[in-house]
């Protein structure tokens, strides 16, 4: 029998959505997270729809953004943004207030933890 995935553990397709809802509606609301929300469109449904679609595949589920949009080129759709270390650290604290706020087991958030920040480092473009 194959392994779950991280998909499995985190309670799938719902805890997924609980989670992406939850991490823009922080990054919304929340004024430490304000140089990220800066560079999102003031709607941010598209967004969070992509983001949804692309931790659907990353976590080992159905891999809705690749299906939709193909490749996810996650560095080159970065691009645009200047992206730093205090962008990485303020995307990665909205998303591990997120994961706690959604009730994410501790070892799972810590696993999750270690993989969103090097996702998120790679994404830095800019030096500071």
């Amino acid at each position: 029998m194959n392994a779950p995935t991280t998909y499995d553990l985190i309670g799938g397709d719902a805890a997924v959505a609980r989670l992406t809802d939850r991490f823009y509606e922080l990054m919304d609301r929340v004024p430490q997270f304000a140089g990220i929300r800066a560079m999102h469109p003031a709607d941010l449904k598209e967004s969070r729809d992509k983001l949804y679609m692309f931790l659907s595949g990353w976590m080992g589920g159905p891999d809705l953004f690749v299906e939709k949009f193909g490749h996810p080129r996650l560095r080159g759709r970065h691009m645009p943004f200047q992206i730093g270390v205090a962008e990485r650290d303020q995307w990665v604290a909205c998303m591990v207030l997120a994961m706690e706020e959604t009730g994410i087991e501790a070892g799972l958030r810590q696993k999750l933890l270690e993989n969103f920040f090097h996702t998120a480092d790679f994404m830095r473009n800019k030096h500071g």
